[in-house]
């Protein structure tokens, strides 16, 4: 979309990727990228670190169950995306303002890394109904409490169809 901010960020995932479910069935993941960028003093002949940048990430459908599957706390990423600006008020009634970043792409680093690359069946996943060799295919998720927006970490096939039909395309964090 025109007039959004696009930005590149290398950084470490700060905590294991969250991955839910929108009551239509829609994955999205979550996670957070500290960034702290290293600069060579001359005066002093050493690296010093600046002050880290944390961002909040989202990724959704395919995509988020795919960052889920593949990465996990202290995994070095590139993350590219456009940077979104949310303002809103908090308890005490302050007003706060954070950026968070709408992920487009994501992957590991192999600056100092290797990684084998499994490509996805055509059509974004497993929709002939055959066993797979998916991990995450008989897993049953912990009970979770739903809140207000009706998010929820059971994954879509065991979701009541009636909460199906209402979801958005807005975070569940």
């Amino acid at each position: 979309m025109a007039g959004e901010t696009q930005i590149t960020i290398v950084g470490n995932l700060v905590d294991d990727v969250e991955l839910r479910f929108t009551p239509a069935g829609a994955a999205v993941a979550r996670f957070r990228v500290a960034s702290t960028p290293r600069r060579f003093n001359k005066t002093t002949n050493e690296w010093e670190d600046g002050e880290p940048l944390f961002l909040t990430c989202s990724v959704w459908r395919q995509a988020a169950e795919n960052v889920a599957e593949s990465l996990a706390r202290g995994v070095r990423v590139i993350v590219q995306g456009r940077l979104k600006q949310r303002s809103y008020e908090d308890r005490e009634g302050v007003k706060r303002t954070v950026y968070e970043l709408d992920v487009d792409e994501v992957g590991p680093t192999l600056a100092r890394a290797t990684a084998k690359v499994t490509k996805n069946p055509a059509g974004g996943g497993n929709r002939g109904g055959t066993p797979t060799d998916d991990p995450w295919a008989g897993a049953k998720p912990a009970p979770t409490q739903q809140q207000g927006g009706g998010w929820s970490t059971t994954p879509p096939a065991q979701q009541q169809t009636a909460a199906q039909g209402a979801g958005t395309d807005e975070p569940p964090f």
